[in-house]
């Protein structure tokens, strides 16, 4: 939270890692966020979160944020280890063939939040198609070897909205 004149105001970006570290590649989002905050250091305007699998408890959140980055796992229909980017109307669409359970729940809250008048006016997804969803705390594989990527991916992203990410 930024403090101007007293008033807690919330960041303008949020890069939001989701998913459920106890189901394999579910949860590279939330692994993906972790290694972000373990390397980097970002400007007071961009928070790094782990959602976990909070789904409509994250609501508070987007309150005043204006643009939303998700790192999740996605179901593309493509082999294990696909990389994806959607954006905007993009996601709620790609949110309708849910992988685990807290994507109805971040599908749902993106609907809240655009019902309250709360909705990022930008909305970007930097998701992989999972290899195994299955109960167990190790990423695949496939998606071990997209790690990397998907971090640049992030950082990317956030460097055309302006950011810039510094190593520790």
């Amino acid at each position: 939270m930024i403090l101007h004149d007293g008033q807690a105001q919330a960041p303008a970006i949020l890069v939001l890692g989701i998913g459920n570290l106890v189901m394999c590649d579910d949860g590279v989002g939330v692994r993906v966020v972790q290694e972000l905050q373990k390397r980097y250091r970002f400007p007071p305007q961009v928070e790094i979160m782990d959602g976990g699998t909070l789904g409509l408890d994250l609501l508070p959140m987007l309150e005043g944020i204006g643009r939303l980055l998700v790192v999740d796992a996605v179901e593309t229909g493509g082999k294990p280890g696909t990389l994806v980017r959607l954006s905007g109307k993009e996601l709620p669409i790609a949110l309708q063939t849910k992988v685990s359970p807290h994507q109805m729940g971040l599908k749902d809250l993106l609907a809240v939040a655009e019902l309250l008048g709360h909705a990022p006016r930008e909305m970007v997804l930097v998701g992989i198609q999972p290899a195994s969803i299955e109960m167990g705390a190790e990423l695949s594989q496939n998606i071990t070897a997209q790690l990397e990527k998907m971090i640049g991916n992030v950082l990317t992203e956030l460097n055309e909205w302006g950011v810039e990410a510094r190593p520790f």
